[in-house]
């Protein structure tokens, strides 16, 4: 009912109260990856992650100044999810930004959608405002869509409370 890293403290702790005298103990596997890695780590690897997002994003639009509008969405979306784990309790780990990543590269995609046929728009000579309400207006029921069958599909996920033994007299 806890996360690795707090069953991990506690082991720790526990060891350091109980152990005698010339024992010890050392992490392998998943655990010493998990030990090893810090959360200077894993904000180098987001912001890595962003940059080239904004790379690959100026390439398609050949512009370094459109994929911006893409990259400013994320924010809301990440503190979104930060928000609803943080009130329902729950722990920051490894699914937990597996799951970040999915939402940004959601948010990321129904940003593009609505940029890409903005700009096609204001390509053709319409006003930049007219273009981005008439691309948010025409590009919303795509981005539902979307959104609820990413959120249909991993609703599983999110109820789920471990592992599911479906012949227990197997196990």
């Amino acid at each position: 009912g806890v996360s690795s890293g707090t069953a991990m403290n506690t082991i720790e702790q526990m060891a350091q109260e109980s152990l005698p005298e010339g024992f010890g103990y050392e992490w392998t596997g998943i655990a010493y990856q998990e030990k090893q890695t810090t959360t200077a780590q894993q904000i180098a690897v987001f912001v890595l992650a962003l940059v080239f997002v904004f790379l690959v994003l100026s390439a398609l639009y050949e512009s370094w100044a459109v994929p911006f509008s893409v990259i400013f969405g994320l924010p809301i979306g990440v503190l979104g999810a930060f928000l609803g784990v943080f009130m329902r309790g729950m722990p920051n780990d490894v699914y937990f930004q597996i799951g970040l990543v999915m939402l940004l590269g959601l948010a990321a995609k129904n940003a593009i959608l609505i940029v890409e046929y903005a700009k096609v728009r204001r390509d053709k000579g319409m006003d930049i405002e007219k273009a981005a309400i008439e691309a948010a207006g025409l590009r919303l029921r795509p981005i539902l869509m979307t959104s609820f069958a990413f959120l249909f599909g991993v609703l599983p996920l999110v109820i789920a409370s471990g592992i599911v033994r479906l012949y227990p007299e197997t196990c």
